[in-house]
């Protein structure tokens, strides 16, 4: 399996993988305005997407954006996006992916990765736990949506 960083030539198997990420989010499918999507953060390069691919067959990816901390005055990196399609989960690609954001984030001196998941995705959870992730209990998270 290969990890690495997608680049247009990898816009069809990260936007497939996407667009079931999506349904996944109760979201209906659309597997053209998801292509629109990616190609756009891959073309204005205004995300990190890094792809898991095995005899070019895409089992997952992981989309990270850039945001700044001023209080520690560092770039900070947020995972906004996970997904390991169906038939790959449990052979550790979702580890691998992250074990990928991290080093971005190690190799550009970010402060550090920030996510969010659903509160009933017992299985992320677990991911992100068995991964080093640390819940925060310090903040709460609100929302606006306009």
């Amino acid at each position: 399996m290969d990890i690495y960083q997608a680049t247009l030539r990898d816009l069809d198997g990260v936007s497939a993988l996407f667009d079931l990420y999506r349904v996944f989010y109760k979201q209906a499918p659309d597997p053209a305005a998801a292509k629109r999507f990616i190609q756009e953060r891959l073309e204005k390069q205004d995300s990190v997407i890094y792809v898991a691919v095995e005899e070019g067959k895409y089992l997952g990816f992981t989309q990270l954006y850039p945001a700044f901390s001023s209080v520690s005055m560092k770039r900070l990196w947020i995972l906004n996006d996970l997904y390991v399609d169906e038939a790959s989960r449990k052979k550790g690609v979702g580890n691998q992916l992250m074990d990928a954001a991290k080093r971005l984030a190690e190799e550009t001196q970010a402060k550090g990765l920030k996510l969010q998941t659903a509160v009933d995705n017992f299985t992320a959870q677990r991911l992100y736990e068995a991964n080093g992730w640390v819940k925060d209990d310090q903040f709460y998270y609100y929302v606006l949506n306009v």
